[in-house]
C-alpha cells in the first residue's frame, strides 16, 4: 500500500485548517453563485447546452474576481476607547475608533464594524498613506440598564457584488456597564442608617462601649476593667460590665420575582431605590449586605455594587421575597437595619411574615415599589411600609420613615 509522503500530508492538514476560515468568506449571495453555476454546468455537461456552460464559466468568473478583493493582509492599526466603562441609565456614552495606516504603501478605502450589543455600526475609513491616521466617534444608547458588550472592532474587505467577505478582528471587545438610575440620599438617612457605635442591646459583656453595672472580679478577667474605687471601698476586686451594641450594619432584601411586580418598570424602580440606599451606605462607610434570589451581591465599593445590580434579571420565581427576606435574616444576624425592597403584589400577610425574619431587635422597613403611585407610609405591626412611586422622591420617603 503507498504511504502519503509527510509533505502531502502536512498540506492536507494545512487546508482542512484552513477550510472553515474559507467557508466563512463565502456570502449568502455567494453561496448561490457557486450552486447556479454548479448547476449549470451539470446541466451543460449532460446536455450540450453552451449558453449553461457558458453560464457557470460566468460565475466561476464572478467568484475568482471578488477573491481577489479579500486576498491580501490588513494593515492597519486600530484602537478603540471608551470615555467611561460605566455609566448610569440616560447618561451619554461616547466612544471613538482610531485607525492608522502602519504599512510602509498606501491603503485603499474601506469598512471598519463595531458590534454594540445585538446591533453593529459601520465606520468608512478612507484611503490612508503610510502613517495617516483617521478618527470616528460614536455615541451608545443607554436607555435601559444593561451590560453591553461593545467590540471587537473589525475591518471588512468585500468584493462590490458582496460575494465574498473577509473580516479580520483587530481589538478586544469591552463591557460598558449601563448602571441603574441613583438620587442623591445625604442626609435623608440621618438617623435611619446608626452611627458607629451602634445600639445598645440587652447582651452583656465584658467589653464595650455602654457601661452597664458593677460585678465581682472573676480569674480571666481584662485587669483593665477593675473599678479601683469600688474595689477599695468594698475590699474586693469589681469590675465593670457593659452592654453590647450592635454596629451599623444595613442588610437589604431585593425581590427580583416579577410575579411580585405590577409591571417592568416596578422592577427597575426598586432596583434603582436599592441602588440609591447601597451607595449612600457605602459612601457613609457603613457595612451593608444585599441579598437577592440569585444570592449574595458583593458590596465592596459603590462600583462594585452597582455592577452587581445591573446583571440582575427580573423573572418569574419560586423564591419568594419572603425566602429572600429569610436568607437576609439568617445571613445578617447583626444587622442594625433591614430593607425590604419589593413590589406592590406583595400581601400584608406575606409582609408580616417577611418582617418576622429579621433577627430582633433589628428595626425594619418595606419599601413596596410601584411607578406613579402617590408617596405613603403605614405600619404593620413594627413594620414600617413605605410606597414609592418615583425614585426622586425617595429622599422624601425615608425622611418620613422616620419622622
Amino acid at each position: 500500500m503507498p504511504r502519503t509522503s509527510p509533505a502531502v500530508a502536512g498540506l492536507g492538514r494545512t487546508l482542512l485548517a484552513a477550510r472553515p476560515a474559507a467557508l466563512e468568506l463565502v456570502t449568502v449571495l455567494g453561496w448561490q453563485v457557486l450552486a447556479a453555476g454548479l448547476g449549470f454546468g451539470i446541466i451543460g455537461a449532460l446536455l450540450g447546452w453552451e449558453e449553461t456552460i457558458t453560464a457557470a464559466a460566468a460565475a466561476l468568473a464572478l467568484i475568482l474576481v471578488a477573491a481577489v478583493f479579500v486576498v491580501g493582509r490588513t494593515s492597519y492599526g486600530v484602537a478603540m476607547d471608551l470615555a467611561k466603562t460605566r455609566v448610569e441609565v440616560g447618561e451619554m456614552a461616547v466612544g471613538s475608533i482610531t485607525v492608522s495606516n502602519i504599512s510602509a504603501r498606501p491603503l485603499l478605502p474601506a469598512a471598519i464594524e463595531l458590534p454594540v450589543g445585538s446591533g453593529t455600526a459601520s465606520f468608512a475609513v478612507p484611503r490612508l498613506r503610510p502613517e495617516d491616521i483617521h478618527e470616528d466617534l460614536f455615541t451608545i444608547p443607554t436607555a435601559v440598564r444593561s451590560v453591553i458588550k461593545v467590540g471587537p472592532v473589525r475591518s471588512v474587505r468585500a468584493d462590490p457584488l458582496r460575494l465574498l467577505s473577509r473580516q479580520v478582528t483587530l481589538t478586544d471587545a469591552v463591557d460598558l456597564f449601563v448602571h441603574p438610575r441613583t438620587v442623591s440620599l445625604a442626609g435623608s438617612a440621618e438617623g435611619l442608617i446608626r452611627d458607629l457605635e451602634g445600639m445598645p442591646t440587652t447582651n452583656l459583656t465584658n467589653a464595650d462601649v455602654s457601661f452597664h453595672a458593677l460585678r465581682d472580679y472573676v480569674p480571666g478577667d481584662d485587669r483593665r476593667h477593675i473599678h479601683w474605687k469600688t474595689t477599695a471601698r468594698t475590699g474586693k476586686l469589681m469590675v465593670r460590665q457593659f452592654e453590647e451594641t450592635r454596629r451599623s450594619h444595613l442588610a437589604m432584601a431585593l425581590s427580583t420575582n416579577l410575579d411580585e411586580y405590577a409591571a417592568g418598570e416596578d422592577l427597575e424602580l426598586a432596583i434603582s431605590a436599592a441602588a440609591s440606599i447601597g451607595k449612600q451606605a457605602i459612601r457613609e462607610q457603613r457595612e451593608i449586605s444585599v441579598m437577592t434570589q440569585d444570592g449574595r451581591l458583593r458590596t465592596d465599593t459603590a462600583r462594585v455594587l452597582l455592577d452587581g445590580m445591573t446583571r440582575l434579571v427580573g423573572a418569574e420565581s419560586r423564591t419568594t421575597a419572603t425566602d429572600v427576606a429569610r436568607l437576609t435574616g439568617d445571613a445578617v444576624p447583626n444587622a442594625s437595619v433591614m430593607f425590604l425592597v419589593l413590589g406592590t403584589s406583595v400581601t400584608p400577610g406575606q409582609l408580616r411574615t417577611a418582617a418576622a425574619s429579621a433577627p430582633p431587635g433589628v428595626r425594619c422597613f418595606a419599601i413596596r415599589c410601584q411607578a406613579g403611585a402617590a408617596l405613603d407610609r403605614r405600619a404593620i405591626g413594627d413594620l414600617t411600609v413605605l410606597t414609592l412611586g418615583e425614585l426622586t422622591e425617595l429622599p422624601r420617603l425615608l425622611v418620613k420613615a422616620v419622622a
